[in-house]
């Protein structure tokens, strides 16, 4: 007998472990070799499996007695003489004998085998019966469902070139089976995405994580004038090796579901979006805070990095038309971002100015005042979004993947520009979302338009305002002085509140205080025709009642304007000071050591009236007397009694010998509320 080397199931790699990776494996087909005498002279470490005897127990030993029951050996040698007289192959199921004495029914193919010098043996291959069986079993399942699957399948080498295509899958992209085989992946997808497509399902070949339920649109050549929606999953495919075979794709009609449900979620979405901005966009009349609350609701909704950039010429209110071709100086307003990116670092810091050229995107948006959409920006698209070259190096760091601008309009005039990047947000910015931002960005331009005017306006009005109140020395003789004017918080229009301070003969000094009832441009106009008229009665040295009775004639000329006005002088020499009272708030006494009050005053008439006699009052004041005038705004709220009011402003007089400066800001910030509709004039005197 011939010497035959044992088999090794060592990989002919040299590699340690036996590598598991095709059917044969799975099943473990066992190999044994008999010579003409039924004696084993080949057994393979699967027989040694299966049969559990190893290759020393195995070899040089008669088969049938080894393995096979004894009621079974006349069988077992017929079979055997049969294989290698006649050479007929023999095929099927026989219950052999384990090791452990257990019976296992085994799935065999025997053969007759010859060598080169013509000597004859038989080989025999064994699997494990239930093992096939259940193989095949699978396999004829697999094949059914594949076939009559309604789901699209197709298996894809590692190449992503198709290897088969069930007929569910033809009837889905409208491409014969035969037209898939061989063809890459991206060849036939209808999708404007397919390069995420593909990305994705290689990210699935390098991990090994399934990607479920993927919803994709696009055009089947098929039909291509037809949107279609599919829910894509991917899944890697690998033998029991580990090594990969490539990958299996399913595919899932859900146009009907993914129109529905679309639709109904972009207008739940819109609906609920559009109510959340009418109460968040525009709850002040601040053009920053307006801008913030617009980044708030757009991050949440739309992007990953919003900016609300406005023009400074229309910031300014002086915005010119320019060549649609030029460059750009916009102010940024606000700037949020959903999560921590480094995009922040690329976009431009609330308050600043940068000037962007006419080839920008956002430059482009504000002279076309038309959206500007990148579904799916490149490394060619960057440099027309950032300002410059390291703010595309972070744009690109930060993944920015699909970009957005749309125009700020407010009653025809472009104001600026609503930015929009998605960086984490895996899906580009699309139609709807383009009407969506635009309808946002309408409303808050809107808002953002009010709130530049309302600043100009006030600006101005305060500007106004301050021109015309006296330029005074902190000193007068036997006085020492201290004065404000706060304009109203919640009004853009200029009100008619003044004080005054004149300089008499003999050292005395004059005090007024006034109030123009009303607010506008003709307020402030008769508050100023009115001041005038009382530094020239002033310098004629009457009487306090006098000068009121000269400026109620002057009012009465007026445009049915009501005015109230105190007005005082003091003698420091005589240390008297004579007031006079035409309808106006009763001044407050404080002196050291004694409770504050209000002086008891006749009221008088206001002036305009006319006809009414107006008396004077005089109080004597002692060195560190602290006399307040003060316009009603100080005092009057919508809220609470005047006389609470009242009360509140003497508590703040307390302390006569505090500072003057001091004083003045804490009757302010003390008796005055933000929303507060009036302004204040106020005027503090301590004698000396």
């Amino acid at each position: 007998m011939k010497a035959h080397p044992v088999p090794s199931d060592r990989d002919p790699y040299g590699e340690d472990e036996p590598r598991r990776t095709t059917l044969l494996d799975v099943l473990s087909v066992a190999a044994l070799v008999l010579d003409t005498d039924g004696r084993i002279v080949f057994w393979t470490p699967q027989a040694e499996e299966l049969f559990g005897y190893s290759a020393s127990e195995a070899l040089g030993r008669p088969a049938a007695r080894l393995i096979i029951h004894p009621e079974h050996f006349q069988a077992v040698i017929r079979l055997f003489a049969e294989v290698v007289e006649t050479g007929r192959s023999w095929a099927g199921a026989f219950p052999v004998r384990h090791k452990d004495g257990s019976t296992r029914l085994m799935e065999f193919r025997n053969m007759r085998l010859l060598d080169d010098l013509g000597d004859v043996y038989a080989l025999g291959l064994a699997a494990d019966h239930n093992l096939l069986q259940r193989v095949e079993t699978d396999l004829a399942l697999c094949e059914r469902l594949i076939n009559q699957s309604p789901i699209g399948l197709a298996l894809l080498d590692p190449d992503l070139r198709y290897l088969l295509v069930n007929p569910a899958l033809e009837r889905i992209d409208g491409i014969p089976a035969a037209d898939h085989i061989g063809r890459h992946l991206r060849e036939t997808l209808p999708f404007p995405d397919v390069d995420t497509v593909e990305s994705a399902l290689r990210q699935v070949l390098t991990t090994g994580t399934p990607l479920l339920d993927q919803y994709h649109v696009g055009r089947p050549p098929s039909d291509p004038e037809d949107e279609r929606a599919w829910s894509l999953s991917f899944y890697r495919l690998e033998d029991p090796g580990g090594r990969v075979l490539g990958a299996a794709t399913s595919v899932v009609d859900v146009t009907e579901r993914h129109r529905a449900a679309a639709e109904a979620d972009r207008a739940r979405r819109r609906l609920a979006l559009i109510a959340d901005a009418s109460t968040r966009v525009g709850t002040t009349l601040e053009v920053e805070q307006t801008a913030a609350e617009l980044a708030e609701i757009a991050t949440s909704a739309l992007a990953d990095v919003v900016a609300v950039d406005v023009l400074d010429s229309a910031l300014a209110c002086r915005r010119v038309r320019e060549p649609d071709n030029g460059p750009e100086l916009f102010r940024a307003l606000a700037l949020k971002a959903a999560h921590p990116t480094v995009a922040l670092r690329a976009a431009d810091t609330p308050g600043d100015l940068a000037a962007y050229e006419g080839d920008r995107l956002v430059t482009l948006c504000v002279h076309t005042g038309r959206p500007i959409l990148v579904r799916h920006v490149g490394a060619r698209d960057l440099p027309r979004i950032a300002r410059d070259d390291e703010a595309a190096a972070l744009l690109e760091r930060a993944g920015v993947h699909s970009y957005l601008a749309v125009p700020l309009i407010a009653h025809g005039e472009v104001l600026g520009a609503l930015d929009l990047k998605r960086t984490d947000n895996p899906e580009p910015f699309d139609e709807d979302d383009v009407v969506l931002a635009a309808e946002l960005a309408g409303r808050a331009a809107i808002a953002i338009d009010n709130a530049r005017w309302f600043q100009s306006v006030r600006n101005t009005a305060l500007t106004l305002q301050r021109s015309l109140l006296p330029d005074h020395a902190a000193h007068h003789t036997g006085l020492e002085l201290a004065s404000r004017y706060q304009p109203a918080q919640a009004t853009s229009e200029v009100g008619g509140d003044w004080y005054d301070v004149l300089g008499l003969s003999g050292d005395k000094t004059a005090l007024v205080v006034g109030d123009v009832m009303g607010n506008g441009i003709d307020a402030a106009a008769t508050m100023g025709r009115l001041r005038t008229a009382t530094r020239a009665y002033a310098d004629l040295d009457l009487d306090p009642g006098e000068v009121l009775q000269h400026l109620d004639k002057i009012t009465c000329d007026l445009e049915h304007y009501i005015v109230t006005c105190l007005y005082a002088v003091y003698d420091p020499e005589t240390r008297q000071c004579c007031i006079a009272n035409a309808g106006h708030m009763p001044p407050a006494l404080a002196r050291p050591g004694q409770a504050p009050t209000l002086l008891d005053l006749p009221a008088g008439a206001p002036l305009g009236v006319g006809g009414i006699a107006f008396g004077a009052t005089t109080v004597e004041l002692a060195a560190g007397d602290l006399l307040v005038l003060y316009t009603d705004g100080l005092v009057e709220t919508r809220q609470h009694p005047i006389d609470d009011r009242l009360d509140a402003l003497l508590g703040f007089l307390d302390e006569p010998r505090r500072p003057l400066e001091e004083t003045c800001d804490l009757l302010l910030y003390g008796l005055r509320h933000p929303d507060d509709h009036d302004d204040v004039a106020l005027l503090v005197a301590r004698a000396l």
